[in-house]
C-alpha cells in the first residue's frame, strides 16, 4: 500500500521501473478500470487494464515461441491504435527494442529504418501497410514475421511471413494455459537500465538517426513530467499525434501507464474534432500545425456566419482579450462566447493542453489562452526523452517554452552580449547513443550535456526562450541578422496561410515562399465569386495575391524595417513530407527548399515579375500530374530598402532588450 500511495503523491514508481512491470501492476490492482478506448465504425470500444495486459502477454508469449529473440527489433507501422501500444510494451517485455515508423512513410523510408534497426518483426495496421511491406520484397530480408491487425482485404495474400494478430493471441493463450508463470518470468527479467526504445530523430537535414532510450530512464522522465503537469487516474487523453514521435509515446504510453489515464484513439483525422467533442478530454497534446488548423477552422466558420454573429464574436473576444492581458477571465465573455466555443471544440473539460515538436507563434498561443484553453508550450528533443521544459500553471509566457522539469538541467552557453547562446541540457531520460553512429553521439554530447543546436536565452523569470536553430539564423547581405522561424510563425497566424518559408540569407532583403491554406482561401474565393479548379489555379488568382498581400502587410506592421518581407510568391503546391520538403513532424527542411526551388528564389532576387513553372508532381499512390503555370512575384515594399543592422528578428530585438 505504501507503494501505491507514493505513486499517487509524486509519481515515483520505485521497483516498477519498466513499462511491462507497471502494466502488470495496474492489471493486478485495477483490472476492470478502463485503460483505452478506440472508435471504430462510430462506436467507442473499451479496453480495461486487464485487457491491455492480456494482449501484451499473448503477443509476447506467441512471438517468443515463433522465434523472436532478446535484443531483436520489433517495428510498429500504422496509425495510432491500441495494437501499436500493445506491440511496443510487448517488445519491452520480451527484452526487445521497439521502433515506430510513421504510417505515411514512403517505401525508401521504411526500407531504411527496417534495415538500419535489423527489425525481425513488423506489427502492421492494415492491408495498406502490408502492401507497402510486401512490395519491398528482399529489400527487407531481416523481417521474418509480419503481424497484421486489420484482416480486411488480407485473404488474397499467401506470404508465409503474414500472420493475423488474432492468431497471435490464440497462440499466446494456449502458451499461457500450458505455462501460467512464463510471462511473469519475462516481465521480472526486464531491467531499467537496458535499451528499450529505438526512437527516430526528426531528420531536418538528412535521414533520421535512431536514438537509444532506456526503459527505466523513460519511466523516471515521465514521472518528472507528471510532477510538472499532474494527472489523475481516469483522466481522458486523446492520442492524435503520430506514435513514432517521442512526445506521443511519453503521453500515450509512459504517462498513461504511470498515472492510469484513459487513452482514446479517434477513428480518423477527418473525425478528430467530432471525436474530441464526444470524449471531452482532460488533456491534449497537439502539434502547432493542428492548433493552427483549429484556429483556421474557427475563423472559417466565422466567415460563414451572419454579420450579427461576427460582430458578437469580435465584441466578446475583445473583452476576453482585455481581461487576459490583465491576468483575469471575463465572466461575461465566457457566457457570451467562450464557453460555447470551447464546447464546440471539445475543450470544455481541459485541465491542461500542450503543444510541441515545433515552434508556435505567440499570436496563435495568445488566441487559445484568450478563449480559455489552458495551453502550455513544451520544448525538448528526442535524445532527451522529449520535452523537459513546460509552462507551469498560471505562469504562461507567450514568448517562452517555460521552465525545466525537476529532473532536468538546462544551460545557455557561448552567449553574446545580449545573453543569447546555444541551449544545452541533460535529463534523467537522456539517450545513451545513436545506432551505428558513435561519431554523431560524440559530436552532440560533450561532458554529459546534449548540445541542442538551438539559439536561446533565459529571461529574468527563469523562463527559457528559443529563438531558432543556430544554423537557421541568417544574415542578409546588409548584415541584418534574422530568425526565419519567428517571421514564419507570425505569417501562419493568418488563417489564409498554411505554410511559409522566409528567404534572405546573403540577399539584400527578405522575401517569402507562401503556401495558401486551401480550405480557407477556397471558401473565401467562393464567397467572392472567383472561379478556380484546383490548388494551383486558386493560388494564381490575382485576387488571392491581393488578399495575401494584405496578410503580409499585417505581419510587416509588427516587424522592424530591417526584417519586413519585401516580396513573396504563392507556391503552386503545398509543401509535403513525401517530397522531402518537411519532416514527418512538419518542420521545414530548408536545404531541400533552397535546392528544389532555387530557380524561384533566383527569380525573386533577379527582380523578375513572373516565374515559369513546368514540373511533374508525383502522388503517394504512384500517380503523377504535370503542372505548367506562371507564378507572380508580388512586391509588398517598393524599393527593397537596404537597411543595416545586427538584430536577430523583431522578437529577438525584444529579446536583446530584455536580456541586456
Amino acid at each position: 500500500m505504501a507503494n501505491l500511495q507514493a505513486v499517487t503523491k509524486d509519481y515515483e514508481m520505485g521497483a516498477l521501473d519498466t513499462f511491462p512491470k507497471i502494466l502488470r501492476h495496474n492489471a493486478n490492482n485495477w483490472p476492470n478500470d478502463i485503460a483505452m478506448r478506440e472508435k471504430e465504425f462510430g462506436i467507442w470500444n473499451e479496453f480495461t487494464w486487464q485487457d491491455y495486459n492480456n494482449r501484451v502477454k499473448w503477443l509476447s508469449l506467441a512471438l517468443v515461441k515463433l522465434g523472436v529473440n532478446q535484443k531483436d527489433a520489433i517495428a510498429l507501422l500504422g496509425d495510432n491504435r491500441p495494437e501499436w501500444v500493445w506491440g511496443e510494451v510487448a517488445a519491452h517485455a520480451m527484452g526487445c527494442y521497439s521502433i515506430g515508423i510513421f504510417q505515411d512513410s514512403l517505401h525508401e523510408e521504411v526500407v531504411y529504418l527496417l534495415n538500419k534497426s535489423n527489425a525481425t518483426v513488423v506489427i502492421a495496421e492494415d492491408e495498406e501497410q502490408c502492401d507497402k511491406l510486401l512490395e519491398l520484397g528482399e529489400d527487407i530480408d531481416t523481417v521474418k514475421i509480419i503481424v497484421y491487425c486489420d484482416p480486411r482485404g488480407m485473404r488474397k495474400y499467401d506470404d508465409k511471413r503474414l500472420i493475423s494478430i488474432e492468431d497471435i493471441y490464440k497462440q499466446g493463450q494456449a502458451i499461457e494455459k500450458a505455462s501460467p508463470d512464463l510471462y511473469n518470468h519475462y516481465v521480472d527479467a526486464t531491467h531499467a537500465d537496458e535499451t528499450a526504445i529505438y526512437c527516430t530523430t526528426s531528420g531536418t537535414t538528412s535521414k533520421p538517426k535512431i536514438a537509444f532510450l532506456a526503459g527505466g530512464n523513460f519511466v523516471k522522465h515521465c514521472s518528472s513530467y507528471l510532477r510538472a503537469d499532474p494527472r489523475q487516474a481516469g483522466d481522458n487523453y486523446v492520442s492524435v499525434l503520430p506514435l513514432p514521435w517521442i512526445m506521443e509515446q511519453v503521453y500515450a504510453v509512459g504517462q498513461a501507464l504511470i498515472a492510469r489515464q484513459i487513452v482514446n484513439f479517434v477513428e480518423g483525422q477527418e473525425t478528430l474534432m467530432a471525436d474530441l467533442r464526444e470524449i471531452g478530454p482532460n488533456f491534449v497534446l497537439l502539434a502547432p500545425r493542428v492548433w493552427e488548423g483549429i484556429l483556421a477552422d474557427v475563423k472559417a466558420r466565422m466567415m460563414d456566419s451572419t454579420p450579427l454573429k461576427q460582430k458578437l464574436f469580435d465584441y466578446a473576444f475583445a473583452i476576453a482579450e482585455k481581461a487576459q492581458l490583465e491576468g483575469k477571465r471575463s465572466t461575461f465573455a465566457n457566457f457570451l462566447l467562450m464557453n460555447a466555443l470551447k464546447d464546440r471544440l471539445g475543450f470544455t473539460n481541459l485541465k491542461s493542453a500542450a503543444t510541441g515538436g515545433a515552434a508556435m507563434g505567440p499570436d496563435t498561443f495568445r488566441f487559445f489562452q484568450t478563449i480559455g484553453v489552458p495551453l502550455r508550450q513544451l520544448y525538448g528533443q528526442t535524445e532527451l526523452c522529449g520535452a523537459y521544459t513546460v509552462h507551469n500553471e498560471n505562469d504562461v509566457d507567450y514568448d517562452s517554452v517555460g521552465v525545466a522539469f525537476d529532473s532536468a538541467e538546462v544551460k545557455v552557453i557561448n552567449t553574446d552580449k545580449a545573453g543569447v547562446g546555444e541551449v544545452i541540457a541533460k535529463t534523467v531520460g537522456m539517450f545513451t547513443g545513436y545506432l551505428d553512429n558513435q561519431a554523431a553521439y560524440d559530436e552532440d554530447v560533450i561532458d554529459g550535456w546534449m548540445h541542442t543546436g538551438d539559439a536561446g536565452y533565459f529571461k529574468p523569470s527563469g523562463h527559457l526562450v528559443i529563438i531558432d536553430r543556430i544554423k537557421d539564423l541568417a544574415k542578409t547581405s546588409n548584415g541584418v541578422q534574422y530568425s526565419p522561424q519567428y517571421i514564419e510563425n507570425k505569417l501562419k497566424f493568418s488563417s489564409f496561410i498554411g505554410e511559409a518559408v522566409i528567404l534572405g540569407k546573403d540577399k539584400p532583403y527578405l522575401s517569402a515562399i507562401i503556401c495558401i491554406r486551401f480550405s480557407i482561401v477556397s471558401k473565401w474565393a467562393e464567397q467572392q465569386g472567383y472561379g478556380f479548379t484546383n490548388y494551383t489555379s486558386l493560388s494564381a488568382l490575382p485576387q488571392v495575391y491581393d488578399k495575401l498581400t494584405e496578410e503580409v502587410e499585417k505581419v510587416n506592421a509588427t516587424l522592424p524595417d530591417a526584417q519586413k518581407i519585401n516580396k513573396f510568391i504563392l507556391l503552386y503546391k503545398e509543401l509535403d513530407a513525401d517530397d522531402g520538403e518537411l519532416t514527418r513532424t512538419r518542420k521545414v527542411r530548408r536545404t531541400v527548399i533552397a535546392d528544389k526551388y532555387g530557380d524561384i528564389i533566383d527569380s525573386i532576387y533577379d527582380n523578375q515579375p513572373m516565374v515559369d513553372i513546368d514540373t511533374v508532381i508525383t502522388f503517394q499512390d504512384g500517380g503523377s500530374s504535370r503542372i505548367q503555370t506562371q507564378l507572380k512575384v508580388a512586391t509588398v515594399i517598393e524599393g527593397n530598402a537596404e537597411t543595416n543592422g545586427d538584430s536577430y528578428s523583431s522578437t529577438s530585438n525584444q529579446h536583446q532588450r530584455k536580456a541586456s
